[in-house]
């Protein structure tokens, strides 16, 4: 019964989450991207919602979901890292990052609320070490490494991973899959109504975080 409910709560609210992200997992870093289209039901409410956030100079989030989850959670998740790395005084690996988190959003949608919780966060990151990961946390609270690509929950995700599944190969790099990153994203918010108008897509290697693309998706008539 419980497995019933939280596929018809995944349903009901994740898979028309109206968003599009994407992760590729690189031989030399992390692609994350997203759209930036912020919809209420059938409505557009913001054609500017940055859905990809750094949360440090080490980590980086990409939501899917109800926004104000997916706000709270990073500004949350931004503090939490930085209270462990005070406590233990030693930072955080990407793994220990990613569990923490997922292990914050288990809680969160357990927690009896009139208002349920529901998110999906991609998350990428690069240790002191210089390798970069990409992990994936589903909205039940589950956390996966990516070794390839993925699109989290989102409502773009089948014509994200439709594109992907053609076109990703095993040494890609960072700058071929800005690339294709893009045409991942620009071919969702063709068919995917709750996503579009602009794209933000950040790379994360042993030099740190950097934005790579940041374009808006501007109509055109003929």
């Amino acid at each position: 019964m419980n497995n019933i409910h939280t596929m018809n709560e995944l349903n009901q609210n994740v898979i028309r989450s109206n968003t599009s992200l994407v992760g590729i997992k690189c031989k030399d870093g992390v692609v994350i991207g997203a759209d930036r289209r912020a919809t209420a039901g059938s409505i557009i409410m913001s054609k500017t919602s940055r859905k990809v956030v750094p949360v440090n100079d080490y980590l980086i989030t990409a939501g899917t979901g109800l926004s104000s989850d997916i706000d709270l959670h990073q500004k949350i998740i931004a503090a939490e890292l930085r209270l462990k790395h005070l406590k233990t005084r030693s930072r955080p690996s990407v793994k220990e990052s990613a569990n923490m988190i997922a292990m914050m959003i288990y809680r969160h949608i357990r927690t009896p609320s009139m208002i349920p919780g529901i998110l999906g966060l991609l998350v990428g990151g690069v240790d002191e070490n210089g390798e970069s990961s990409l992990y994936t946390i589903e909205p039940a609270g589950g956390v996966y490494e990516v070794n390839d690509f993925d699109a989290n929950f989102s409502s773009g995700m089948p014509y994200i991973l439709g594109l992907l599944e053609r076109q990703y190969k095993k040494e890609i790099t960072v700058k071929e899959a800005i690339e294709l990153a893009k045409e991942a994203l620009k071919a969702s918010t063709q068919r995917d109504v709750g996503s579009g108008n602009g794209i933000d897509i950040y790379t994360i290697t042993k030099s740190g975080i950097t934005q790579a693309v940041s374009e808006e998706i501007v109509p055109q008539y003929k």
